[in-house]
């Protein structure tokens, strides 16, 4: 086919196409008015994407976070400390211990490793029970609170772990603790 008889036939396709098409009518006042608020909504709901968007909410903007990631909450302690040669819970730590528990019983799914640690001071033997008695404090404690005993392991470390490594006394404390360590969230 030669370019001649190709554009013959664009142009008589182009003539039947324009007989086919129906002449343009003016819209009436109520189509109009409809058109237009059609448009502002769908204006206006892209402009609430945009923003919500802009907010780094997206499309999860009904997405709630687990709050053990939240700082501001007491789920975000995670350490129980101690006195010396002690494994008795300071009353301070009893409502961050409750919160704890409280999450426990509304997610039966999450899983909770208590593990005892201790200063360097006392024989390995020694140390190392202390560590179990503390990490069970804690257990009962949060037993008594909801929490499942099944939800619950207890580790002791006694003094094999230390956070803080000079011999001093505010070391030592940093040392006598029980760590909260969730091994399944949900």
């Amino acid at each position: 086919m030669n370019a001649t008889t190709r554009w013959a036939l664009v142009l008589l396709m182009a003539g039947l196409l324009a007989a086919c098409a129906q002449p343009k009518r003016d819209l009436t006042e109520d189509e109009r008015q409809a058109m237009e608020a059609a448009a502002a909504e769908a204006d206006a709901a892209e402009r609430a994407r945009r923003e919500a968007d802009a907010r780094g909410l997206g499309i999860d903007r009904d997405l709630q976070a687990d709050p053990l990631d939240d700082p501001q909450s007491p789920l975000a302690e995670r350490l129980v400390y101690f006195d010396f040669d002690r494994d008795t819970v300071r009353s301070e730590f009893i409502p961050m211990l409750e919160a704890h528990s409280r999450y426990l019983s509304q997610n039966p799914g999450a899983q909770l490793r208590l593990e005892g640690h201790t200063d360097e001071r006392g024989t390995r033997e020694y140390n190392l029970a202390l560590g179990e008695r503390r990490a069970q404090a804690v257990r009962r404690i949060m037993t008594l609170n909801g929490a499942r005993d099944s939800q619950l392991d207890v580790v002791s470390y006694g003094e094999e772990m230390p956070v803080a490594f000079t011999q001093t006394e505010e070391s030592w404390a940093r040392n006598r603790r029980v760590e909260l360590v969730y091994d399944v969230r949900r």
